[in-house]
């Protein structure tokens, strides 16, 4: 079977298009209609940048790895035609050694949606119709909101994140940093049970949407008073570095408890005065987090049973005719949390 469809290509720095392409199905797999994606930080610098971190774009790409649509054709009897489906952006080997310890977001030889990191590159699913493996497609019921279950990979990264600090019930939760992860962290930490989860941002804006989504306290980064949770070795059982700022991470370690933990989510640069002293001498767990595995299947769980609500975050939507001008509003972060495309 052979579509026509259209894509968001990207090229190069400022240089994204709508293409049209060619998809062809041979049974293989799950032919889905995408209908809905969320725009990500990483399609961002794409477009502001021509790159992620070290991962330059080379050729043609099509961005997104937020995304959702409804089923065509599929070799799985459990995804039937119009079955409506988030899908999971990662694809692991199946065969590494992280693969088989179930640690499939190490995976060495991941394909994930919209990556420069191989050439050719990995297309991403800013596009009307994708073949993807079966296994990716994770159905949900035909009257959820579209708009909320397109938050399903970012939650799953949330998610992620929480499970890194183990049992989260009764637990003193801070958050540093409410962009969308942020916000979407408090959320979570409330979903799996924390007494506490206070946000601290510098953007008043960014702490109102915290407040909508879980926080039970916000406090200014830039003007607040943090003295009262520095006492004593620190206050809070779990801290989150969700900005990715040398500052964030020095907060978070200052007000997390001896023996606390501090995870790791905001993706920065170097870190030169690492304060080591305040890790050792308070035994703090420092821990990252990277994407997600089976919290995919979590997050659309939660967002179908209506387990957290992610649309204060929601910021408008765009026709994918409008992929710059919805790329320009989204870089706007006076302005926008998480724009979506319509496809």
């Amino acid at each position: 079977m052979n579509i026509e469809t259209q894509s968001c290509v990207i090229t190069g720095k400022k240089q994204v298009s709508v293409a049209q392409q060619q998809v062809q199905w041979d049974g293989s797999g799950t032919l889905v209609r995408i209908t809905r994606g969320g725009i990500c930080g990483s399609d961002l610098h794409y477009y502001q940048e021509g790159k992620v971190g070290s991962f330059a774009l080379q050729m043609p790409m099509i961005l997104g790895h937020e995304v959702i649509g409804y089923v065509i054709e599929s070799d799985d009897p459990r995804l039937q035609p119009q079955q409506k489906v988030a899908v999971n952006p990662a694809k692991p080997c199946g065969e590494c050694k992280y693969c088989q310890r179930q640690q499939e977001n190490q995976c060495t030889a991941m394909r994930f949606f919209g990556s420069a990191m191989y050439v050719p590159h990995v297309d991403g699913g800013f596009t009307r119709h994708k073949v993807v493996a079966s296994s990716q497609c994770v159905p949900f019921p035909q009257d959820a909101d579209e708009k909320v279950m397109v938050f399903a990979e970012p939650l799953a990264v949330c998610i992620h994140a929480t499970h890194q600090a183990g049992d989260l019930t009764g637990k003193r939760i801070f958050i540093s940093g409410t962009g969308p992860i942020g916000c979407l962290i408090a959320a979570a930490v409330q979903a799996r049970g924390a007494a506490e989860v206070v946000c601290s941002d510098i953007s008043e804006r960014s702490l109102e949407m915290a407040q909508q989504m879980g926080a039970t306290q916000i406090v200014n980064a830039a003007s607040g008073d943090f003295t009262g949770w520095m006492a004593d070795k620190g206050y809070f059982d779990v801290t989150f570095e969700a900005s990715g700022h040398p500052a964030s991470l020095q907060r978070c370690l200052e007000v997390v408890c001896a023996r606390g933990t501090v995870v790791q989510v905001g993706m920065g640069g170097a870190f030169p005065d690492f304060p080591l002293m305040t890790l050792i001498a308070k035994e703090i767990n420092l821990t990252g987090s990277f994407r997600f595995t089976h919290e995919f299947n979590t997050a659309v769980e939660w967002l179908a049973q209506g387990v957290i609500n992610p649309l204060p975050l929601y910021s408008g939507e765009y026709p994918l005719q409008d992929i710059d001008a919805a790329l320009q509003f989204a870089s706007d972060k006076t302005r926008a949390a998480k724009v979506q495309l319509t496809f």
